[in-house]
């Protein structure tokens, strides 16, 4: 009877195969396409996050001799936000974060939205936009309903359309110049006849120019909140000659977003009014 030894290579080779997998597991984790890894979870998109990788970076506004209210603006991220300590500060108008798309609303709306009002501030709602879901009076409607609605108190902001670069996909979401200029009608229009007031536009003037051929129609009747973290706005959107909020940087006190408003305290009551 033959006499069946132990291959002493055998061992060897088992470790040699289980070496170069181990090698091509972690060269494919490298080499693999970062989006999955990089790419936000649907709702967690705020106002101005593209600014920075697409816009510029912070740096210390210069108002010259112009009166500006200090604001800021919220979003989910940022939680139980401490108003008072905004309001002591110098913070009289706040915008918070209500809806995004058809699909999300902020959890924290809440004590965002109230809490501001309660410390005395002005106080508004915004919508992130996601023109490649649904159409823009889809969108206008659900903001409405869900907290994005407008009273003439003193004390409330019209809602604000946040049209941006897409933090989850294609900057202009898929959409020709004409057709983005169509999705934002289509809000606008819908937003007015739902509250009787014309949204402010949020944008940034160079997504603007890329994904709306820098159309110049809505600057007659919606008022601009210009994103730029410079130290100054820079060049405006077609059709706007000056601009009426700013939000110049996302590394500001207490919450990072501050803005200013393009005039005193009267003004921001005046747009609260209508």
């Amino acid at each position: 009877m033959p006499v069946h030894r132990p291959n002493p290579l055998r061992p060897r080779r088992l470790f040699l195969a289980g070496l170069l997998l181990a090698t091509l597991t972690l060269t494919l984790a490298l080499t693999a396409p970062a989006d999955a890894a990089t790419t936000p979870s649907r709702g967690s998109a705020y106002m101005g996050m593209g600014v920075l990788a697409h816009d510029g970076s912070n740096g210390t506004p210069s108002t010259g001799d112009a009166t500006q209210t200090e604001g800021v603006d919220v979003a989910s991220y940022q939680g139980n936000v401490a108003w008072s300590t905004l309001w002591s500060s110098g913070v009289k108008w706040a915008y918070t974060k209500a809806t995004e798309g058809t699909y999300y609303t902020n959890p924290y709306f809440a004590q965002q939205y109230n809490g501001s009002y309660n410390v005395g501030m002005i106080r508004g709602a915004y919508h992130f936009a996601t023109p490649d879901t649904t159409s823009g009076a889809t969108q206008a409607n659900y903001f409405v309903d869900h907290g994005g609605g407008w009273s003439k108190d003193g004390k409330t902001l019209p809602g604000a359309l946040d049209i941006e670069w897409n933090p989850y996909g294609a900057a202009c979401y898929g959409k020709s110049q004409s057709a983005m200029v169509s999705w934002i009608a289509d809000f606008l229009n819908t937003y007015k006849a739902r509250t009787g007031r014309d949204a402010v536009i949020y944008t940034a003037t160079s997504w603007w120019t890329d994904c709306t051929g820098n159309y110049s129609g809505f600057a007659s009747a919606n008022p601009l909140w210009i994103a730029r973290y410079a130290s100054d706005v820079g060049t405006l959107p077609a059709g706007w000659s000056y601009y009426t909020m700013w939000q110049y940087t996302s590394s500001g006190p207490t919450v990072g977003d501050h803005d200013k408003f393009n005039g005193a305290l009267d003004r921001v009551v005046a747009l609260a009014n209508g």
